[in-house]
């Protein structure tokens, strides 16, 4: 297949830049303890100074690969999808949920929600990202909303975008990995003192768990 039309196949969302596809434990979020098979789309221009998968980013180094056999590989793991990045929106996602739900999955997505909502999905885990906000039809369907802590200024930030998703969104305050130790007593009192609020840990990494 020539490059103009793998290009056009990616456009058209019927192939994506697949960076991994592996079955796990969901470690964060509302979902945590899950069996989850993860699919990682790769890139994104959102540009997070502590991104933990920067090799994600530039979507030329993962090869086009066919949203069927995407598809049929999840489909044989687990009941559960989670469609991560990278930025998964930067593409389009309706051929990839349309064929997970064809296999009758549950399809979860993890987005800054900086692009277009497409795909057809169960739950989306909303992390806003300061460098490129989310749009507004996003924050109104997001079921969890991720706020990453990685200093203190990161509070405010949070409670600006809990404003702008709905009543039932559900409102995690994560630490940043590498910020955990410090910020996690922070985050705690925190949520003492806002009880909307709740806590979100990375527990995969205390487990081990890929």
């Amino acid at each position: 297949m020539v490059k103009d039309e793998l290009l056009s196949l990616v456009d058209k969302g019927e192939m994506l830049p697949l960076m991994e596809e592996f079955y796990t434990i969901q470690g964060e979020g509302f979902h945590k303890g899950t069996a989850a098979y993860f699919v990682r789309i790769g890139g994104c221009d959102v540009g997070c100074h502590w991104c933990d998968v920067k090799e994600s980013w530039n979507a030329n180094l993962h090869p086009p690969t066919a949203v069927a056999s995407i598809v049929e590989n999840a489909a044989k793991y687990s009941n559960t999808i989670v469609v991560t990045g990278g930025e998964p929106l930067t593409w389009n996602m309706n051929p990839l949920t349309n064929g997970l739900k064809n296999k009758g999955l549950d399809i979860h997505i993890e987005t800054s929600g900086a692009y277009p909502l497409t795909g057809e999905w169960d739950w989306i885990c909303l992390s806003p990202k300061k460098m490129k906000l989310p749009l507004a039809e996003v924050y109104e369907k997001a079921n969890e909303l991720k706020m990453i802590i990685y200093n203190q200024n990161d509070f405010k930030f949070a409670e600006e975008q809990a404003s702008k998703v709905s009543d039932s969104c559900i409102l995690y305050l994560q630490p940043e990995w590498s910020k955990r130790e410090k910020m996690i007593p922070e985050i705690v009192d925190y949520v003492m003192k806002n009880p909307k609020w709740k806590v979100s840990l990375q527990t995969h990494k205390y487990l081990n768990i890929p």
